[in-house]
């Protein structure tokens, strides 16, 4: 990660498609194409892992499973499996800027399984299987359709209960439903690799996400309960996830996810997530990990309460987990309440953090995510996928804000030699850009929504609520057009970010 280059954040789930979400199809190909020709060379997405309830890829079902949502239907028709007419038929959403996730949970779900009743199982398949490395999400998705799709919690006995010879037994009476699942993993990294493949080929690195927690209704909850959790014999959390009252929020935020027994986990020296981090290696060539400051200390919350504000922290592994992985490209989220013991982690593990722009220009001199406050060591953002657009945050800052924005826009331009246009919120918004891309920081990503310079409408997430609106946000053919190559190209080229191969 030394040496200087920039990238694009675009989730695949927002790519251009027919499908009515992003997949791995032509369209990103496509968008790989467009990120060579302009000169990036990182293309980083959000967690590929099957979103649950809430749709949001930081609440899986499972820790290692890919989301079969993101399987493109028009590959799937030129190995045979379907027709132009099935894919033309579905009813997948006709909203080219948003996602209907209740649509490709029903209607794509039983295109895969007409795909898959045409499948020719064959000895890669069955190795595929074989391997297990999918096994229990397999099973767990096979349970979940037996019950209707309910959580875990609600399945009858003796399912509710992870019990390997009752597993067994129902592998054996419903292997058609448990071959699909793995079908849904095996077609899913055929694609992928291929996709990531060509990515590399043209010298772009794919930045992947792993999310900190995991959902209650998930795969390890119900297997491995109070193994890996902080909770009782029968599966009840002891505390839950969040984070602390802050300056943004009075009560904290309330996650809800289990909180990891990390003192169990030490007695294996933190095997489970070793191997978590190394399945992420085989999908991704970078890898973001978010909520970084949870390995040093963690906000856990009494499971009852409806708010974060009366938790109280509790210590995690801290460095320890990461002694073996040091030369691996990790860039850590080092975002939110920050102390001695979190600034101790980053620098005993000397990975990246992460700087943003958005909260740079408050008036403060000091203020560390400022451009000419960066080193070398950071990767820069405007933003991520949590935060406001750009375009928003400043056109929603009250009069003071505003002219303090402006004001320290203007300082920090003179200082890394920026020409800066303040004539409208767009030309704003651009001339943060470019500050991201004269910034110390040896790697800078921007979300594509501030390249384009889009406002409310495109958020990607709102933290701590559930709405359509939330992680559904698409891109539409054409919007990534020549003037903006043009000047992707030309600041690249005149801050040394270029991707030359």
């Amino acid at each position: 990660m030394n040496k200087r280059k920039f990238g694009i954040l675009l989730p695949v789930s927002s790519l251009p498609s027919e499908e009515g979400i992003g997949t791995m199809g032509k369209s990103a190909y496509q968008f790989a194409d467009y990120l060579h020709g302009v000169g990036g060379s990182i293309w980083q997405i959000l967690p590929l892992n099957p979103t649950n309830y809430g749709d949001s890829p930081y609440q899986s079902c499972s820790s290692n499973a890919l989301n079969y949502y993101f399987i493109d239907l028009h590959l799937l028709k030129e190995e045979g499996l379907l027709t132009q007419s099935e894919i033309d038929t579905a009813d997948l959403g006709g909203d080219k800027r948003r996602v209907d996730y209740g649509k490709q949970f029903y209607n794509k779900t039983a295109l895969l399984k007409l795909a898959f009743s045409r499948f020719e199982k064959d000895k890669q398949f069955y190795d595929f299987v074989k391997g297990g490395e999918y096994a229990d999400f397999a099973v767990f998705m096979a349970l979940k359709s037996k019950f209707g799709h309910r959580p875990w919690t609600e399945w009858e006995q003796p399912y509710r209960d992870y019990n390997e010879e009752v597993i067994q037994k129902f592998i054996a009476e419903n292997t058609d439903e448990v071959e699909f699942w793995q079908f849904t993993q095996y077609i899913f990294l055929k694609q992928w690799k291929k996709l990531k493949a060509y990515a590399n080929g043209l010298g772009i690195s794919i930045m992947g996400d792993i999310p900190l927690y995991l959902a209650y209704d998930s795969v390890e909850v119900w297997k491995y309960g109070n193994k890996l959790f902080d909770m009782g014999e029968d599966r009840s959390p002891n505390s839950v996830a969040g984070c602390p009252p802050d300056a943004f929020s009075d009560d904290g935020q309330l996650w809800g996810n289990p909180v990891y027994d990390w003192k169990k986990m030490q007695a294996d020296g933190y095997k489970w997530w070793k191997q978590r981090i190394a399945d992420c290696f085989k999908v991704y060539d970078v890898l973001r990990i978010d909520h970084f400051r949870g390995f040093d200390r963690f906000w856990k919350v009494p499971p009852t309460d409806k708010t974060a504000r009366n938790g109280k922290w509790g210590d995690g592994p801290k460095a320890k987990l990461f002694e073996d992985i040091l030369d691996k490209q990790i860039v850590a989220e080092d975002l939110g309440v920050l102390d001695e013991g979190v600034y101790k982690l980053m620098k005993d593990v000397g990975y990246p953090g992460m700087k943003i722009l958005e909260f740079a220009f408050d008036g403060s001199p000091d203020n560390e995510h400022k451009p000419s406050n960066h080193t070398k060591n950071f990767v820069c953002y405007t933003g991520t996928h949590d935060n406001m657009p750009l375009l928003q945050y400043f056109t929603d800052l009250d009069e003071w804000g505003s002219k303090t924005f402006i004001a320290d826009l203007k300082k920090e331009c003179a200082l890394l030699n920026v020409t800066p246009n303040c004539t409208t919120p767009k030309a704003v918004v651009d001339s943060v850009v470019e500050l991201a891309f004269a910034s110390k920081a040896d790697t800078v990503i921007i979300p594509v929504q501030d390249l384009l310079g889009f406002g409310k409408e495109a958020r990607m997430n709102l933290p701590s609520t559930v709405s359509p609106d939330n992680w559904s946000f698409r891109l539409k053919d054409g919007e990534l057009d020549k003037e903006l190559s043009d000047r992707l190209t030309g600041l690249g080229k005149k801050y040394s970010r270029n991707n030359v191969n």
